[in-house]
């Protein structure tokens, strides 16, 4: 009943294609934009930002490049951590080689630079697809990991690779508190994720849908694939190059190449198949399923252990949370293959017709 769309007219062709056309969706977005940025500062505390915020967001952005590569355009790919790496490292090298050089254009510059590798590497979803292509995406998890390790100038002469990241200074001011690097990231990402919506429904993202659906006849009607792939290889590869700067220097403000290993990769792409493929929303529920759930199940456990006497020592507690963390994922998936975003969805479609028979 609140959910309904009744009186809510379109009277012209940008009222019915905005990005939001239902009233109700207008004012939740609000609404959630307003407890992100005015009520969780004022409630939340470091720990919040420090270790579950912060790495939310970064990790949603990620899985939101991900998404647009592989559940919009239907290229499957394994190296979304190298490519992360790529940003963390060139937005480095260029606080460290350009002075004066603002951070927010360092991210972007990093961004642009994770998206001329990501062409690089997307030239072979030209010849082959599926599985082949995932072998060869995951060529580069390897080799951008090695090529950090082994050229020292990246890392600025360091011998392991590792990098400490410089001070987030914005117009002037040292970013230094969490709130204040929760507030930076969130900016980001809430700018980069609407941007994508907005992508995702332009002539652009409905060239991507019609070649992830089959590249064949979109040849036929006139999309070019070689252009349409390779823009959706960069702009994905700028949306984990972003995404790896903020994770350098928002969230740990140290890293090494091997922090962006192929278990983060399968981490990101498990984010958008839990989450949903295909979806921006999906994006930022399966970042926090795969994030915040693990948290939540190490709380829970140990404490309804305790509740009902049982004799669990804590590596006890630490398997079943990650069998519960496996066994809720196959749930998920047999329940509904498309993800938490197709089951707030069908939730929606209920909640318009309630209290209806449907």
């Amino acid at each position: 009943m609140l959910y309904r769309e009744a009186g809510q007219f379109k009277t012209n062709y940008a009222a019915d294609q905005q990005v939001f056309p239902i009233r109700q969706d207008r004012i939740g977005i609000i609404v959630l934009l307003a407890v992100a940025f005015l009520g969780v500062p004022m409630f939340a505390s470091a720990y919040w930002f420090s270790a579950i915020l912060i790495p939310f967001l970064i990790f949603a952005l990620a899985a939101l490049g991900l998404n647009i590569l592989t559940g919009y355009a239907g290229q499957l790919s394994l190296g979304s951590a190298a490519f992360m790496a790529v940003g963390a490292y060139a937005a480095y090298n260029f606080q460290l080689r350009i002075e004066g050089i603002p951070i927010i254009v360092s991210f972007i510059c990093g961004g642009l630079t994770a998206a001329g590798v990501g062409i690089l590497f997307g030239l072979p979803s030209l010849r082959i697809k599926g599985f082949y292509l995932a072998v060869a995406t995951l060529a580069a998890q390897f080799f951008i990991v090695w090529c950090l390790t082994k050229f020292p100038w990246l890392s600025n002469n360091s011998s392991s690779g590792v990098i400490s990241t410089q001070q987030l200074i914005i117009f002037g001011h040292e970013l230094t508190t969490p709130v204040e690097k929760y507030l930076l990231v969130l900016s980001i990402v809430v700018v980069m994720a609407m941007a994508a919506k907005n992508l995702v429904r332009s002539s652009t993202g409905r060239a991507w849908m019609a070649v992830r659906d089959m590249d064949v006849a979109a040849s036929v009607i006139g999309i070019k694939l070689m252009p349409t792939k390779l823009l959706a290889f960069a702009i994905s590869s700028f949306y984990c190059g972003v995404a790896g700067a903020l994770y350098a220097f928002c969230y740990l403000g140290s890293v090494e190449p091997d922090g962006f290993s192929l278990d983060m990769s399968f981490r990101i792409l498990f984010m958008i198949i839990i989450g949903g493929v295909g979806s921006i929303m999906g994006s930022f529920l399966g970042a926090a399923f795969i994030l915040l759930l693990p948290i939540f199940l190490d709380v829970a456990l140990p404490f309804f252990a305790e509740l009902f006497g049982l004799p669990f020592s804590s590596a006890t507690v630490s398997h079943i949370q990650i069998l519960v963390f496996g066994a809720l994922i196959m749930f998920f998936l047999i329940v509904e293959p498309h993800g938490l975003a197709r089951l707030w969805q069908i939730a929606k479609e209920k909640l318009r017709l309630w209290p209806f028979p449907h």
